[in-house]
């Protein structure tokens, strides 16, 4: 039996650049918990929108609310336009406090996300910590949600299938798209309709330290001194990580128990100090009597998946195209 692996092995350029984003985040948070944003600019490389397919995809940015700079980035692939095709709402990382849609690294993976699925993707560009606290983000996420049920028809290609909607999200974004979606439950969208949740390595925790954040305290990109300025810039004064935001399947959180809660993808890696609170979130799910998958990856860290240079990579993506179409499948009634 080979030994169990104590360090992630990853290329020496991945290395580099986690190590300089790493760097530069943590120089950029402030004793004072705000953020020097002028510092994080130097890093955060913006990719504007292509109407040119560019391998195979266009995008475009359409604003929702100038006052909040709410506005979101549509990933078009170049497919014939009689194919329906279903749409995503993916919401970024960034611990609630750093990156947008148009982050080099999330218009890739977007970029990555409409190619392969395939699929139009809408990628939110939210409001952020510590200059918008908790609910903003949320409010954002749904408030993105209820423009496009209503405004589909001028915003959205014809051949957009609303009626297959995912959400997505990975790290905060998918605890974002987690509570997008418990909204999005009783909203009585007339045409929107959530078909899935794909949660990639969610932000989530709680007051107590697991036996993971004690292992990988200080873990690549998502170390628990960061995820702990985040979590104390995202959420209300005086409020602890026992909060409904932070742990979600702890005392506080929201009962959806009774409600058409989607089916649900949790994707977890062995190296991430947060995998204990994510299988935590699948286990509450599956408590709740909601479909819940759970996807291990045990060799990768937080945040794996927007390195394309990992094998890993591609196989998540392959796994969530699997899982959005055994979604989108007509559910077949059992014969009595």
């Amino acid at each position: 039996m080979a030994p169990q692996r104590t360090k992630p092995s990853l290329p020496l350029k991945t290395r580099v650049f986690i190590s300089l984003i790493s760097a530069v985040t943590d120089a950029s948070c402030r004793s004072d918990g705000s953020v020097n944003r002028r510092l994080l600019r130097l890093l955060d490389y913006q990719a504007p929108p292509n109407p040119k397919p560019s391998n195979s995809v266009s995008s475009s940015d359409t604003t929702v609310d100038a006052s909040r700079n709410l506005w979101f980035r549509l990933f078009s692939p170049s497919l014939p336009s009689d194919l329906l095709l279903p749409v995503v709402v993916f919401f970024h990382g960034g611990g609630f406090t750093f990156l947008s849609p148009a982050s080099q690294a999330y218009d890739a993976v977007c970029r990555r996300f409409a190619r392969k699925f395939p699929a139009f993707v809408v990628s939110v560009n939210y409001r952020l910590a510590p200059e918008h606290i908790y609910p903003s983000q949320y409010d954002d996420g749904f408030d993105v949600l209820k423009f496009l049920n209503d405004n589909f028809a001028t915003v959205l290609p014809e051949n957009a299938d609303l009626s297959r909607c995912f959400l997505a999200g990975d790290s905060a974004g998918g605890n974002i798209a987690h509570h997008v979606a418990v909204r999005a439950c009783g909203a009585g969208f007339e045409t929107l309709k959530v078909m899935g949740l794909v949660c990639i390595q969610p932000f989530f925790g709680g007051e107590e330290r697991t036996a993971a954040e004690e292992e990988l305290a200080n873990a690549f990109l998502v170390s628990v001194p960061r995820a702990d300025f985040c979590w104390k810039s995202f959420l209300p004064q005086g409020s602890n990580r026992d909060h409904k935001a932070v742990n979600v399947s702890g005392p506080n959180a929201d009962d959806i128990s009774g409600v058409d809660f989607p089916a649900t993808m949790v994707v977890v890696g062995g190296f991430d100090p947060l995998k204990d609170w994510q299988k935590r979130y699948y286990e509450w799910l599956k408590a709740c009597g909601k479909e819940a998958t759970l996807m291990e990856f045990p060799t990768m860290i937080h945040a794996f998946y927007i390195f394309p240079e990992l094998q890993e990579s591609g196989q998540l993506i392959l796994q969530i195209k699997d899982f959005m179409n055994c979604c989108s499948k007509p559910q077949v009634p059992q014969q009595n």
